[in-house]
């Protein structure tokens, strides 16, 4: 659909209002403050918006563009946001366009030329774009309707995503002209809500402040313990269901697909690092659906409008609870079921705190003040939602009861006078100090900076002696959530008694107080009631199936007149009980069983395992083996080629730069899988006929293929490289 042009009165354009929220963006009524928001920046006025991810912001500044004359500059640090918005809106009959690294020269000839023919309604840009002195010129010539600011939070240096560039928008803005602003985020402490204004010189604007509550998220903190099963076993349970991962770095997001790929999960990465047309490739399979789940870094973000996403997982902790918050945010943006899942483990943090080793004082000191809030909120026992909700500013007075420490609570203690102290030491020490000073003077920890003030002179000094620091810090957390407590915002981290806290003081009553996680001494929450399986992780064979496989085993190996160990291993046939492969590919699922072993011994056992599974109505659970990704190393294909070549082992080792001790690692998991590999070259030349006799006649003979074991038999005449060479070459001759 193409508009007409525009009446520029906001009278006349009422209709055009209705006309294109039906039309082009699908609805038949506004959201929430969407209209009374769409209307004041039609008047011309600066709009600061703050509304959480999924409630409608984009279409607060899209609407209006389209009913103005000229063109609405939106300035967006998302590159994926952009093109899915533009994408988006380019379907609708919509001219927008964006206007970023990621265009080539021609792309970006062909934008200019639309801009300044005054074709274009939206034009989306990086703040890095916007600085550049070209682009400046262009938008000078150019007819702008309002500038509209997505992601504010990112001028504020107290927020999760403090980008320079955003910083210098405003004086950017007054190069070009006059113009309304319309700036908006989901994510807005008070403090940052009042620097974006300050920044923007727009303290006058109007406010329109959404709650940050996501009635249809669920909010779940586990420990990360035993991660990857948990993982897979919850992302089966949400079997075709969209989702997000996010983690901490490249690395992690590139092993976490293919580790879910491996696992018969569709899976993509996306982050920084992957080339640009491999990025717009894998976020489009996601919103088309051809893949299942995303998994994408999070310091580079997702900015993918997608509604129904099901799931958001942090694999890795984030590094804000504003970052937190967002992220979560992409989850039920339709208003159906979201799942916010986190694992949580502080060695996350003390990650994150060594990548601000390099940022000024300044930004270090911020960081670790949102690193803190982070750790205080996975380890906290109140409410999920309370905790979200006071951190931005908003006033929950209730349990959500749709959280994990709703549905799960911790240990809980009756409290009345420990507040009574913590309020006490906010006014003696005048309403000045944080949260480690009032503990020092609670808790009577003895330092020079407390007696400086004159603080352990309090009447309530030491009064909390008998408790922790630690249980100090949680409990002001949590008075600080219940409301008796709050932030100044001038001052950042320093705590004032509220109006509720006063009134407290004049007349104290019973607290509930929930104890804190103690997630370094958790156990796994994934456990297999649902049916997911993990090897290794504890289940019990199926007893008669065992039995049975043993005596094939053994009917096998005197067929094929080699041991038992050389066809399947113990722990092989006890994953075979638990999981009941009834196909090849299923067999291949196995510890230790690659292609080649399967194809060579397989069948036998893949035959009785059917015949079980059918004679016992049994459902085989191949489908949900949790497999560990191939090793990744790229060097299986080297040593194949280069052990064809008949170099000789410390050759081979030299050019891919390996020990010797680890390329013996690599050769094993390759003939160990079933592969064939020719080394008797090498063994000739390192072992005369008599020694390999010796070590050859040992393994035939044995029980099991223990190094170990071989070693105290074989005597101090064979080294563990010689073992281990000719344990190898065994194999291979005589297993693949």
């Amino acid at each position: 659909m193409i508009l007409e042009e525009p009446s520029t009165t906001i009278t006349d354009s009422d209709e055009r209002i209705k006309t294109c929220l039906k039309e082009v963006f699908g609805f038949n009524q506004f959201r929430g403050e969407q209209e009374a928001i769409i209307r004041h920046i039609l008047s011309g006025k600066n709009t600061f918006v703050i509304m959480p991810t999924g409630a409608g912001k984009s279409l607060c500044y899209q609407l209006p563009a389209l009913v103005q004359e000229g063109t609405a500059i939106v300035i967006s640090p998302l590159i994926a946001l952009m093109k899915n918005q533009v994408d988006q809106l380019l379907a609708n009959g919509i001219n927008a366009q964006f206007l970023n690294s990621s265009l080539s020269k021609a792309e970006l000839n062909r934008v200019k030329k639309d801009l300044l023919e005054g074709t274009v309604k939206l034009l989306y840009v990086a703040p890095e774009s916007l600085t550049k002195e070209e682009n400046l010129v262009l938008l000078q010539k150019v007819k702008i309707s309002f500038f509209a600011i997505d992601e504010a939070h990112c001028i504020s240096e107290w927020g999760h995503d403090f980008r320079p560039e955003y910083r210098r928008i405003k004086q950017i803005v007054d190069q070009i002209g006059n113009l309304p602003i319309i700036a908006l985020t989901a994510t807005a402490t008070p403090k940052v809500q009042q620097d974006i204004q300050k920044n923007l010189n727009m303290e006058e604007a109007g406010l329109f402040k959404s709650s940050f509550n996501r009635t249809n998220l669920f909010y779940e903190i586990r420990a990360k313990i035993d991660a990857k099963r948990q993982l897979i076993r919850f992302i089966k349970q949400n079997k075709g269901k969209s989702g997000i991962i996010y983690c901490l770095s490249r690395k992690k997001v590139e092993e976490i697909a293919e580790f879910l790929c491996v696992n018969d999960i569709k899976a993509l990465p996306y982050h920084a690092g992957l080339d640009a047309a491999v990025r717009v490739h894998n976020q489009d399979a996601f919103l088309n659906e051809k893949v299942d789940v995303i998994v994408a870094t999070i310091a580079f973000g997702m900015g993918i409008d997608k509604p129904d996403v099901r799931f958001v997982i942090h694999y890795d902790a984030p590094k804000s609870l504003e970052g937190y918050y967002q992220e979560t945010g992409r989850g039920g943006r339709d208003g159906l079921e979201g799942y916010c899942l986190m694992f949580y483990a502080y060695e996350d943090i003390l990650k994150l705190e060594k990548f601000n080793k390099d940022k000024t004082v300044t930004e270090r000191d911020n960081a670790r003040h949102l690193l803190d809030e982070m750790v205080d909120y996975t380890n906290s026992g109140v409410c999920r939602r309370r905790q979200l909700l006071n951190y931005f500013g908003e006033v929950y007075d209730k349990d959500c009861g749709f959280c994990d420490n709703c549905q799960k609570p911790t240990p809980k203690e009756q409290l009345e006078k420990e507040a009574v102290w913590i309020i006490q030491a906010v006014l003696g020490t005048e309403e000045r100090f944080g949260i480690k000073h009032l503990v020092d003077v609670v808790a009577g920890v003895p330092n020079d900076y407390v007696k400086s003030y004159g603080h352990d002179k309090l009447e309530v000094y030491g009064k909390g002696s008998s408790r922790t620091p630690e249980f100090w810090y949680s409990f002001i957390r949590q008075i600080m959530v219940f409301g008796f407590l709050e932030k100044d915002i001038e001052n950042y981290g320093v705590l004032k008694v509220s109006e509720k806290g006063h009134k407290f003081l004049a007349a104290p009553f019973k607290l509930t107080f929930s104890t804190d996680h103690d997630y370094s001494n958790a156990e796994s929450d994934s456990d297999d009631e649902d049916g997911v399986r993990d090897i290794g992780a504890g289940q019990t064979a199926d007893p008669v199936l065992k039995k049975l496989l043993d005596q094939l085993l053994d009917k096998e190996a005197k067929r094929n007149k080699i041991p038992k160990y050389a066809i399947f291993q113990e722990p092989q046939l006890n994953e075979m009980s638990i999981i009941y492969p009834t196909t090849m590919a299923g067999l291949c699922q196995i510890t230790g069983v690659g292609q080649g072993k399967a194809s060579k011994f397989g069948k036998p056992f893949l035959d009785l395992i059917t015949k079980y599974v059918e004679e016992n109505d049994i459902e085989p659970i191949t489908d949900v083996v949790i497999k560990s990704a191939v090793n990744k190393s790229n060097k299986k294909i080297d040593i194949i080629k280069l052990v064809d070549r008949k170099l000789g082992l410390d050759e081979v080792a030299d050019q891919l730069n390996l020990p010797m001790e680890d390329l013996l690692t690599e050769i094993e998991m390759i003939v160990f899988s079933g592969t064939k590999l020719n080394i008797n070259y090498y063994v000739n030349e390192i072992l005369d006929e008599d020694r390999q006799d010796d070590m050859f006649d040992y393994f035939m003979s044995a029980q099991n293929d223990d190094l170990e074991a071989a070693l105290a038999e074989l005597g101090d005449e064979y080294s563990d490289d010689e073992i281990r060479i000719m344990r190898i070459k065994f194999i291979s001759d005589i297993a693949n």
